[in-house]
C-alpha cells in the first residue's frame, strides 16, 4: 500500500539522500509481501527517541510502515551494494542480499538515522539465496544490540521484529521473521571499496560517497585542509574505542569483515557473536572461523588491517602528490597498535575504578600485571571485574575464590587499593548482566520451539539494565553450567 492509497496521519517523514545523492551504489527494490506478519517484539522506548509513536506502529498501518508497504510519498527504498573482504578474501559484490535501507528518518533532536530491513527477501543482491530471515536470529539480534546498547557500545539498534507467517527453510523448516534495524548509518569500509570498483581514474563515485560520508558523521571535516585523510583519521580512531570497549566486555564479534567495519563506529551484524564466558584470548565462536581469524585476540589486529584496506580506497584523496598522501596512510597506520593499547588502558583504568590514569606509568604497570592474571587464571571476564567492584566490604574473599594463585592477587589487589580506586564507579560500568551464551539459546529455543516469549523478555529485561542487580535473578550473573558443553555460534541473521 501506497501512502496515497491509505491514511498517511501518522506516517513518520522518510528521506531519500542516500538513494537520491549516490544511485551508484544502490538499487531500487521493494520487500516481499508476507502472508500473515505479527509484531514480536516492539522497541517502545526507541521508537519514541525517533519521534514514531509505538501504539501507531502496533496498528496494521504502522506495522506495514515498518514492513516498507506504507511509506511516505518520495522514500525510495534500496539494496544498498558493497564490497568486502571476508575471511580475508576479497569479494568484489556483496551487497544487501536480504536486506532494504527504507530511509532515513530525521529523530526530535535533528539526529539521521537509517531504517532498514533485514530479511525482506531476494535482492539482485542476493547470490542464489531467499533472502529470509529467521525467527530465532533475528531475536538473537533484537536480544543483543540493545544490550550493547545498554553496556554504552555503539550500536545499531532493534526496532522491531515481525514474523513474516511464512515458513522457510533451513537446516530445518522454521517460522521466518525479519528486523527492522536503526543505524546512524550504513555505511562501511565495504561501501568505499565498492565504490572503488566501480570509478575510473577521476573517482567521482568514491569522492562523492567520501563527502556524504563527512556530512553525515564528521561535518566538522567540511573545510579541513585534507577533509578526507581527517575522514579516514575520525574513523579509525571511533573503530579503535569501539573494539576496545568490545575487549573490556569480552565480545567476540565473530565476522569482523571489511563490510562488517563501519564508517559511524557502530557495531553491527550480530549474526556470529557471543560473550567469553572464560577469558581466553584464542576464544572463537563463530562455526565459520575455522582458522580463528577473528578470535577475541585478535580483532584489535583485525581492525588495523580493516583499516588499512579503508585507507587504500581513499588514497588518492589523501594528497595530490602520491608519496604525500602514502606517507599520510602509513604515518597513521603505524601509530594504530598504540592508540588501541591507550583506548584499552581507558577502558581497564574505568573498570577498575580509576579513570584517566591510564597512560601514568604506576596504572600502565598495574594493567600489565591484571592482563597477566587474567591470562594465566581465565576467570570469567566480567564476572571478575564485578566482583573487584563488590567484594570490598568481604575483604575481597569472593573475588579471591575466582582464581587459584590468591597471593598473587592479593598482591596486585595491595598495588590497586593504594591508587585510591572509586568502587561506585565500578559498579556503575562494570555490568552484573551480560547476554551470556547458554541463556540467550535457552530464549530462543523457547520462542522458537514452544512459542514462548517470557524467557527471551525476562534476559531482554535484565540486559538492557545491565549494571543493577536485582533479587531473584541470580543466575542471569553466572556463567554457562560444565554441562552446556562448547559453544558455537551461525551467521544465521
Amino acid at each position: 500500500m501506497s501512502a496515497s492509497e491509505g491514511s498517511i496521519h501518522n506516517l513518520p517523514t522518510l528521506s531519500n539522500h542516500f538513494a537520491r545523492e549516490l544511485p551508484e551504489l544502490s538499487i531500487p527494490w521493494q520487500s516481499e509481501d508476507f502472508p500473515a506478519p505479527e509484531i514480536a517484539v516492539l522497541n517502545e522506548d526507541l521508537a519514541r527517541d525517533l519521534g514514531i509513536d509505538p501504539e501507531w506502529l502496533g496498528t496494521e498501518e504502522g506495522m506495514n510502515f515498518l514492513l516498507g508497504k506504507n511509506l511516505p510519498e518520495g522514500a525510495t527504498p534500496v539494496a544498498q551494494g558493497y564490497s568486502g573482504h571476508q575471511f580475508g578474501g576479497f569479494s568484489p559484490r556483496l551487497g544487501d542480499g536480504r536486506a532494504l535501507l527504507l530511509g532515513e528518518i530525521t529523530g526530535p533532536e535533528d539526529d539521521i538515522f537509517d531504517l532498514h530491513l533485514k530479511g525482506s527477501g531476494p535482492t539482485p543482491f542476493s547470490r542464489g539465496g531467499d533472502g529470509r530471515g529467521a525467527l530465532g536470529p533475528m531475536l538473537r539480534e533484537y536480544l543483543i544490540s540493545e544490550a550493547m546498547h545498554a553496556l554504552g557500545v555503539p550500536t545499531t539498534r532493534a526496532l522491531a521484529v515481525i514474523r513474516t507467517g511464512r515458513r522457510i527453510s533451513r537446516t530445518r523448516v522454521v517460522d521466518g521473521a525479519l528486523l527492522v534495524r536503526v543505524a546512524a548509518s550504513h555505511l562501511r569500509v565495504g561501501s568505499f571499496q565498492y565504490a572503488r570498483l566501480l570509478d575510473d581514474d577521476h573517482l567521482e563515485i568514491t569522492k562523492k560517497l567520501a563527502d556524504f560520508a563527512i556530512r553525515r558523521h564528521h561535518p566538522e571535516l567540511m573545510d579541513t585542509e585534507k577533509p578526507y585523510f581527517e575522514l579516514f583519521r575520525a574513523v579509525s580512531r571511533e573503530q579503535v574505542c569501539l573494539v576496545a570497549r568490545w575487549m573490556r566486555l569480552g565480545f567476540i564479534h565473530g565476522v569482523m569483515n571489511t563490510d562488517n567495519t563501519t564508517i559511524s563506529g557502530e557495531t553491527i551484524d550480530y549474526g556470529p557473536c557471543a560473550f567469553m564466558d572464560f577469558y581466553n584470548p584464542g576464544t572463537v565462536f563463530s562455526s565459520i572461523d575455522q582458522q580463528g581469524r577473528y578470535a577475541y585476540g585478535n580483532q584489535p589486529v583485525v581492525l588495523g588491517w580493516n583499516l588499512a584496506r579503508f585507507a587504500e580506497t581513499l588514497l588518492p584523496l589523501f594528497d595530490r602528490e602520491a608519496d604525500q598522501a602514502l606517507t599520510l596512510a602509513q604515518d597513521e597506520m603505524v601509530g594504530h597498535n598504540q592508540r588501541y593499547r591507550a583506548a584499552w588502558r581507558a577502558e581497564m583504568s574505568e573498570a577498575i575504578g580509576l579513570p584517566e590514569r591510564g597512560e601514568q606509568s604506576a596504572m600502565v604497570e598495574l594493567l600489565d600485571a591484571l592482563e597477566v592474571i587474567l591470562h594465566e587464571e581465565q576467570p570469567d571476564l566480567t564476572g571478575f571485574l564485578r566482583t573487584l567492584a563488590d567484594s570490598a566490604e568481604d575483604g575481597y574473599s569472593p573475588l579471591l575464590a575466582l582464581v587459584k594463585d590468591q597471593n598473587r592477587l592479593r598482591e596486585w589487589l595491595g598495588l590497586w587499593r593504594e591508587l585510591g580506586p572509586d568502587t561506585q564507579i565500578m559498579q556503575e560500568s562494570n555490568p552484573v548482566y551480560i547476554p551470556r551464551n547458554h541463556l540467550v539459546e535457552e530464549a530462543l529455543v523457547a520462542a522458537t520451539d514452544n512459542g514462548d516469549l517470557k524467557p527471551f523478555h525476562e534476559l531482554l529485561e535484565v540486559v538492557t539494565d545491565p549494571f543493577l542487580r536485582r533479587q531473584g535473578k541470580e543466575r542471569f550473573e553466572q556463567p554457562a553450567p560444565p554441562d552446556f558443553g562448547d559453544y558455537a555460534t551461525f551467521c544465521g541473521t
